[in-house]
């Protein structure tokens, strides 16, 4: 069954913005989302997710002084649930055309207000047939750090896998010939996935 965690407030043909129905439901960092396009699935990467306020420039407050626990606050402070927000950003990695995945940014963005949900093991196994998505997070222009990112959608769909170290080691080599010359970077990726 389909796991739906939101909906888009934001998009574009090389990222999503979503919200979540709940708060604090978030997908985990380097999870494999997905939405519907205008011909299919198109498949997301999350690289950063948030909670606030829901008023821009309004920050919540400390109110649990006298409180025994993070539950006792919003017990004592129901509204807290619709004054604060979760969202994420997933960075468009593939899209889904006649039942062939395409690692490469799709030819339109989606719409505001489609679903998000999280992808099923099986289809993260299926996406994960292919490396090429990984280009894209190198290219990324993105506020955090690509090897970090790289790392956690790695480690993310190895736990998926049947054979996690064939995939680790594949995964390793197609990166060895993406980050050519960089070698700190490789290195460090390798590294944190214990290849």
């Amino acid at each position: 069954m389909e796991n739906r965690i939101g909906e888009i407030i934001e998009s574009s043909t090389s990222e999503i913005a979503a919200q979540c129905y709940d708060l604090y439901e978030l997908p985990p960092f380097g999870s494999l989302v997905k939405t519907k396009g205008k011909t299919g699935n198109m498949y997301g990467i999350v690289y950063n997710a948030a909670t606030a306020s829901i008023e821009p420039g309004r920050r919540p407050i400390a109110r649990g002084k006298d409180e025994s626990s993070e539950e006792a606050i919003y017990q004592s402070s129901p509204q807290l649930v619709k004054l604060f927000r979760s969202e994420f950003k997933a960075l468009i990695v593939g899209y889904r055309e006649n039942d062939k995945i395409y690692q490469l940014l799709p030819p339109q963005p989606a719409h505001l207000h489609n679903f998000v949900f999280q992808c099923l093991p099986d289809e993260v196994k299926e996406f994960s047939q292919s490396f090429s998505f990984l280009s894209l997070l190198i290219n990324s222009q993105l506020s955090i750090s690509s090897t970090e990112l790289i790392t956690a959608v790695l480690r993310n769909m190895s736990r998926l896998q049947d054979d996690k170290r064939s995939f680790l080691v594949a995964a390793g080599k197609e990166l060895s010939n993406l980050f050519c010359g960089q070698y700190q970077q490789l290195k460090l990726v390798l590294e944190r996935l214990q290849i």
